[in-house]
């Protein structure tokens, strides 16, 4: 059982790792299209790889057409859109680059980190690339437009769609700490995608100017005497790809000593967040879910 939990921790952190080299150490908007590594297709794109669960979905709500070939993200293996799309990869392993090259396509799309050597041999075999990052919403809309204009889509109606996802009037939310590990503890500052999310409903993120010794860009290591100082009225906990049942994560975090002296858990404030859509951007649905959540969770009670 003990080893287990060390190999699931670890999953989880490692999962973390790949998010934040997707991710970047400031709050500008990035998609990295005008990097030199890029080779992109001098005309429209007509048949696109995309190897990050986020891109599959851009390209397939722009023009389901355009996408002949996608990973094996959990997030669509029960989705009936993609029964048809070839899959270029299993699970988080690596991409098949023989299964890509057979598909011949004129574009391949990836998460910058976890793409980045896939993409670079695949720049020597001459197929157009484009890596990618999202760490903010601003980011979010430049990598959508961008994405129609390399397939020559119309990207408005899904950046309207986005405008949804917000609340249409902000008020101040309470404290709130996310915790997205327990061992080691971990939680977002406000250079990762998650920091940014909670800034766009005006939540207090305790943790958004902390900076310290994680090897995870975005994300900060807390004691447990830090947490306590900070004493948030909200705790979100995130839901591991690996974490299990929601009871089963929330029974890890009461195991702290810490845990029943905080504000949060006093008052019942403690909210369970799925790793898609808080952490990883995953896809838009998960995006409009975790966006729903937050709206729920920390802007209905004031």
């Amino acid at each position: 059982m003990y080893l287990r939990g060390i190999v699931s921790v670890l999953a989880f952190v490692l999962s973390l790792v790949l998010v934040a080299c997707n991710t970047a150490t400031t709050q500008q908007p990035q998609v990295s299209a005008k990097t030199t590594s890029q080779q992109l297709p001098q005309e429209s794109a007509t048949r696109v790889v995309a190897l990050s669960s986020l891109a599959t979905d851009i390209i397939y709500q722009l023009d389901p057409s355009k996408l002949v070939g996608i990973t094996g993200s959990k997030l669509f293996n029960d989705d009936p859109r993609f029964d048809e799309i070839a899959r270029v990869s299993e699970g988080q392993s690596p991409p098949n680059l023989e299964k890509i090259v057979d598909l011949k396509p004129d574009l391949v799309i990836g998460a910058e980190g976890f793409s980045t050597q896939p993409m670079q041999r695949l720049q020597q075999l001459g197929v157009s690339t484009l890596l990618t990052k999202v760490n903010t919403w601003e980011s979010l809309g430049e990598l959508t437009k961008n994405l129609a204009q390399l397939i020559d889509a119309d990207p408005e109606p899904l950046l309207n769609r986005y405008k949804t996802f917000l609340p249409d009037k902000l008020t101040q939310s309470p404290s709130t700490l996310v915790l997205v590990s327990r061992q080691p503890i971990l939680a977002p500052n406000k250079n990762s995608w998650a920091g940014d999310l909670l800034a766009k409903f005006q939540a207090k993120n305790l943790a958004a100017e902390l900076q310290g010794q994680s090897p995870i860009g975005g994300y900060v290591t807390l004691s447990a005497e830090k947490v306590l100082e900070a004493n948030p009225e909200v705790i979100i906990i995130v839901n591991s790809p690996q974490g299990g049942s929601e009871t089963k994560v929330l029974e890890s975090f009461k195991k702290e000593a810490f845990w029943q002296q905080l504000q949060a858990t006093k008052n019942n404030r403690v909210y369970i967040f799925d790793y898609y859509g808080l952490v990883n951007p995953g896809s838009i649905e998960t995006i409009e879910k975790a966006c729903r959540q937050l709206q729920q969770d920390l802007l209905a009670v004031n």
